[in-house]
């Protein structure tokens, strides 16, 4: 497997607790980063030599704000590319935007936003232009991520409105969202639509040192091995839920495991995420963490 991107999770806390998030982020989740395993994973991913970009998303990275900044300042002294994934709380107004964002200048080559209903309320377009208005000041390349709202996400890709991508029911949004959309027979999702399993280019690592090659499904810990060997001896196939995904889809995973199904699903997603639940406790180090899966609101 040949990595060019490394998406640390910061921090699994989030000041919102959007609908359709994958990795259950909120005010009440746990797991952040320390500066040190900050920089014990980037000497790990100097040491692949295929890694181009660093991204730091979450949660809400910036509520840890310190640790952000200086994991990147580490990231772009190291000759990384810098992106960032943000909420854009911060942006109040331009004046505020710009302090926040200064530091970054020179260092960041992509600020991500989030700018949509799931993300809090109309509110958001006026954080999005204070942060976007900030951004252009300071030479810092900015874009928007869009979710369409789950009735319009049941138009194809081309029907959605421009700039906008749909839900994947994933995460809270399999707990929160489908009641609210088309339900489709199970046996139509024979493949995984959206993640390339088997070369995916990028990865995300998490607090706990999981690689998740789709969020909560982990191919390894890199607190336990390194990045290094986990990409050398990765082999899509012969993983437990990697391979049935791959020769068919969420339907083969629930055929290989024998597993309890409804009739119908929102999409793929949520069928491969409800049937993941149901194998957590047979594979606990590679459907992980807890966090993924919701855990920490049952308590």
């Amino acid at each position: 497997m040949d990595l060019t991107g490394l998406h640390f999770l910061l921090t699994y806390e989030c000041n919102s607790e959007c609908d359709h998030c994958f990795v259950w982020g909120s005010p009440w989740q746990s797991g952040t980063m320390t500066l040190g395993k900050i920089r014990q994973i980037l000497s790990q991913a100097e040491d692949v030599g295929t890694i181009k970009w660093i991204y730091f998303e979450g949660g809400e990275p910036f509520l840890y704000y310190p640790i952000l900044l200086d994991a990147v300042q580490e990231s772009a002294k190291r000759g990384f590319q810098v992106g960032l994934v943000t909420n854009i709380y911060w942006a109040n107004e331009v004046e505020d935007a710009l302090a926040w964002l200064d530091p970054f200048q020179g260092l960041v080559q992509d600020l991500s936003i989030s700018s949509d209903l799931f993300h809090g309320s109309e509110e958001m377009a006026r954080l999005a232009e204070n942060a976007c208005e900030a951004a252009g000041q300071l030479g810092i390349p900015i874009g928007v991520i869009s979710i369409a709202q789950p009735r319009a996400s049941e138009a194809t890709v081309g029907q959605l409105p421009l700039g906008e991508s749909g839900v994947m029911y994933r995460g809270r949004a399999a707990n929160k969202l489908v009641h609210l959309v088309a339900q489709h027979p199970w046996t139509e999702f024979r493949e995984c639509p959206y993640e390339d399993l088997r070369e995916p280019g990028r990865i995300h690592l998490d607090p706990l040192g999981y690689l998740h090659i789709c969020q909560g499904i982990s191919i390894g810990n890199l607190f336990q091995r390194p990045l290094r060997e986990i990409c050398q001896k990765y082999d899509p196939e012969s993983h437990p839920i990697v391979g049935p995904l791959l020769k068919g889809g969420p339907v083969e995973l629930v055929h290989s495991y024998r597993l309890s199904h409804r009739e119908r699903y929102a999409d793929a997603c949520h069928l491969c995420y409800e049937a993941r639940i149901e194998l957590r406790d047979q594979f606990p180090d590679i459907l992980a963490p807890d966090q993924m899966y919701g855990v920490f609101e049952e308590g």
